[in-house]
């Protein structure tokens, strides 16, 4: 298991498609918002906040273990780019009549980023592959 965890969350050769899935995340994020009524109907499961915490946080997860560079280095590069992220997607909503930006839910995205990025700092080995 241990492999398997350090396979998928430290091996440099699985980088750039960690990074890869973030970004394809993140598009099928846009374009699911963007459908009439979608967020109605995933918001009978959950809350805004608890869907925006989640995939904000997975986010996170995949640009932090996508980066290279040093655990400051790593951590920053996936706050600002999660913070840009989540600013586009309140951007896109803003230009739906059925949807509304809220400033509210940009910082639930920053907050996410925030905490997933320092526990990731903490947690995470600052091997040679990481630095």
């Amino acid at each position: 298991m241990h492999a398997l965890v350090s396979l998928l969350v430290l091996d440099p050769k699985l980088r750039k498609l960690r990074y890869l899935c973030a970004l394809l995340i993140y598009a099928a994020i846009l374009v699911m918002g963007s459908i009439p009524g979608a967020r109605a109907e995933i918001g009978q499961y959950a809350t805004g906040v608890v869907l925006h915490s989640l995939a904000y946080a997975g986010l996170t997860f995949l640009v932090f273990a996508g980066s290279e560079g040093s655990m400051r280095r790593r951590a920053l590069k996936a706050l600002l780019t999660i913070a840009l992220m989540g600013a586009g997607d309140e951007l896109l909503q803003s230009m739906f009549p059925y949807r509304g930006a809220s400033i509210g839910d940009w910082l639930v995205d920053c907050s996410a980023a925030t905490v997933t990025s320092a526990l990731l700092w903490a947690v995470l080995p600052n091997t040679p592959s990481t630095r």
